[in-house]
């Protein structure tokens, strides 16, 4: 019985929610306000949820990937990828509750991987990978509980030189990759040079691609398409490529493996992680030593962000003369 007397009057002693549920006491002077204020609580239960005990989720940190996928992922240009990326993770973690998965586990996964030499660069791709599951979940309407990675700091990663390759580096580079066995190599890798192209990207071009002395990257990091100018020469070659080694739409095959064969017979060192994405970084060198402008250089590279083009500003001839003028050395002698 909900109600009972007491020394200190009509005690209400009330579960509106069942065991589980939130718990209330409360004691009245006569037996008539006890017996309203039972009825009171009870409407309460029907109209608020509030009184009901929370339901512990029971979906695994991998549902909730699968789940990311079904809705998003896939249509990502790199989903499946990032996908199998994610479940790889989820099961390295000993696939957690979802409800209980915190930074702290995801840190300690972390400091293991790094352990195992895993890069820090590579370690922040997981993090960013897996913070996005938990946000698209929540502006989807199928996670409530927050992000347990929206406050974890990724690691701080010192800048690498970009490297990128003289004027004679790139005649002695294009004449080994001439004698390469593989047809495509030599001819991506012009593309890259002359456009800032994601070996990628050039690799993977259709002839639909090229027309109108341009060529159109529609497969790029960033999913926006970007047309970049080439010249007659280069556009005429591979032209006359495709219709000797085209498949299909497609103009290359794979070629990766002999770039990285003929970069090995020129003796050239590149920093790690730098070997195709060289092409790109003296494109954009090249680009800047030769009076070119920054934020055309943006829209040619295709980034979403000036910051990221600005790395290579200090190439600029304006800005090595202000250097050299405006130091605080030449300005005492002036």
């Amino acid at each position: 019985m909900s109600i009972k007397q007491t020394s200190a009057g009509w005690t209400v002693d009330i579960q509106p929610g069942g065991r589980g549920g939130k718990r209330l006491r409360k004691s009245f002077n006569t037996k008539a306000e006890a017996k309203a204020y039972e009825a009171w609580v009870k409407t309460q239960v029907t109209q608020d949820n509030a009184w009901e005990p929370k339901k512990k989720d029971p979906r695994r940190l991998s549902e909730l990937v699968n789940l990311w996928y079904e809705h998003h992922g896939k249509e990502l240009r790199a989903g499946a990828d990032t996908h199998k990326r994610l479940v790889a993770m989820c099961a390295a973690m000993g696939n957690p509750l979802a409800e209980t998965f915190k930074a702290s586990d995801f840190v300690e996964y972390r400091t293991q991987r790094l352990a195992a030499g895993i890069s820090a660069n590579n370690m922040n791709h997981e993090h960013a990978y897996l913070r996005a599951v938990f946000n698209e979940l929540e502006r989807l309407g199928f996670w409530t509980l927050g992000n347990p990675l929206g406050k974890l700091r990724q690691l701080k990663i010192l800048q690498n030189e970009l490297s990128y390759l003289t004027s004679e580096q790139i005649e002695t580079l294009l004449d080994s990759l001439a004698a390469s066995r593989n047809p495509h190599v030599a001819l991506v890798t012009k593309i890259c040079l002359s456009t800032g192209a994601r070996w990628s990207e050039a690799e993977e071009l259709q002839i639909s691609q090229v027309r109108n002395g341009q060529i159109q990257f529609a497969k790029t990091k960033s999913g926006k398409v970007r047309s970049v100018p080439i010249c007659d020469d280069l556009e005429r070659a591979i032209n006359e490529h495709y219709t000797k080694h085209g498949t299909g739409e497609r103009i290359f095959g794979y070629a990766f493996s002999a770039f990285r064969e003929g970069l090995e017979r020129t003796g050239i060192t590149l920093p790690e992680g730098q070997l195709t994405h060289s092409l790109r970084h003296s494109f954009a060198s090249h680009f800047m030593i030769n009076g070119g402008n920054i934020i055309a250089l943006q829209r040619i590279l295709g980034h979403a962000s000036l910051t990221m083009t600005m790395r290579y500003a200090h190439l600029a001839p304006e800005h090595l003369e202000e250097a050299r003028r405006l130091n605080p050395l030449t300005l005492r002698t002036a």
